[in-house]
């Protein structure tokens, strides 16, 4: 009941000042004819009441017009403390109200200095002008007390309302926040999905279609080697069917923590690696310069995918039967390098930007905090060069991926 009351006197403004600057008038009747106890009035009550009356007429326009208001209200106050009565509560409240307007919509400084202004104006009249019957203490504490009130309960109002408009703000901004954050989070999610389905994928349905191929060709000429190749094939297409079923098995159980996901693959299955690609017809050879040194379990993955991704888009695109991986310790970096010495790669390769392969070699460099170029060499073929950082770290920003 009370927040419709409230609700309903808002949007009727005008109203409530009518209702006030009556409530108000209603008061003068009454504090024109107080006096001090034991002393009889000295003037007529009917001159307080008629000044009171435009003092509270005035009030119409303190929401727009604040600071003239306190002056008009001002000036009618100290009439009525000129012509003798006693400044009190009841025939001073418009200037309460035109103040209480004022520090409520205005700065601090300014509603100060009108409160001291006319808190020095109405004491002197009443001092100078008013009657000496009054005692001088009344003349003094009563009209700064009665004036520093609705100044102090206006300014207060309004850091309250400017704090809560404050948190309110904040709130908005913590929910807005909170919303792009975790479209962010589904964003980068997708893409490290795409990322590995992109690597198991392609990785493997490159090795399964070249040995398919092998096996065609050497069916009538070479029957046992067809055979043995046929082999390898079922172990390529069984373990992109277990790298596959691993993935999605993470997109399953993303939100539980307890359910095991099995060990990622890393540098330490590099020879691995290097040798399934014997059966598609390209020899990798690697190398380590420096010491090892052990690495996080996302540069360790983050190394073994770029290595895999480098050497099928060798198999695709390269048209060579050899390639070399050179790891490179020091003492914060890993450095890794994919060469090989083929021809010009075709229109299709990730050389002129056509597939995904080497924007996902980036992105996941970028993540691990480190970077990556790739591009062909003068003397011909193409390399992969990737340092990443032995230790963790944050992202590192776009810019410092090499040209």
């Amino acid at each position: 009941m009370i927040h419709r009351l409230q609700r309903v006197l808002r949007c009727h403004p005008r109203t409530v000042d009518l209702i006030l600057a009556a409530a108000l008038l209603a008061c003068a009747f009454p504090g024109s004819v107080l006096t001090i106890p034991g002393r009889d009035l000295e003037v007529p009550w009917w001159p307080g009441v008629l000044v009171s009356g435009l003092s509270s007429l005035a009030l119409l326009w303190r929401r727009t017009l604040p600071r003239t208001t306190v002056v008009v209200t001002l000036c009618c106050a100290m009439a009525v403390a000129a012509l003798g009565y006693v400044v009190t509560v009841l025939v001073i409240g418009p200037l309460m109200v035109a103040l209480y307007t004022l520090a409520l919509r205005s700065e601090r400084t300014t509603a100060n200095l009108f409160t001291a202004f006319g808190i020095t104006l109405l004491v002197g009249t009443a001092v100078i002008v008013g009657p000496d019957s009054e005692p001088l203490i009344l003349k003094l504490l009563g009209p700064a007390f009665w004036l520093l009130l609705p100044t102090s309960l206006g300014t207060t109002t309004r850091l309250r309302a400017a704090y809560l408009e404050a948190v309110q703000a904040r709130a908005e901004h913590a929910e807005r926040t909170r919303e792009q954050e975790a479209r962010h989070r589904v964003t980068e999610e997708r893409m490290r999905i795409a990322r590995d389905l992109h690597d198991v994928v392609a990785h493997h349905l490159v090795l399964a279609n070249l040995q398919a191929g092998t096996v065609v060709r050497l069916m009538r000429s070479r029957p046992e080697e067809a055979e043995r190749i046929a082999g390898e094939l079922a172990g390529t297409t069984l373990s992109a069917v277990r790298e596959l079923k691993a993935t999605v098995g993470l997109l399953r159980h993303a939100d539980d923590s307890e359910t095991p996901s099995g060990p990622a693959p890393g540098l330490d299955r590099l020879a691995e690696l290097a040798a399934s690609f014997e059966p598609a017809g390209l020899v990798v050879s690697v190398s380590t310069e420096g010491r090892p040194q052990p690495l996080s379990a996302g540069t360790d993955l983050t190394a073994y995918r770029i290595v895999q991704e480098a050497l099928t888009n060798v198999t695709k695109h390269a048209g060579t039967g050899s390639a070399e991986v050179r790891l490179s310790y020091s003492h914060d970096r890993l450095g890794i390098t994919v060469t090989d010495h083929g021809g010009t790669a075709p229109p299709s390769s990730p050389a002129t930007g056509g597939g995904y392969g080497v924007i996902g070699m980036r992105e996941r460099a970028l993540s691990a905090g480190g970077r990556l170029r790739a591009g062909h060499r003068p003397e011909g073929g193409f390399e992969v060069v990737t340092e990443l950082p032995l230790l963790p770290r944050s992202p590192a920003h776009t810019e410092n991926v090499l040209a």
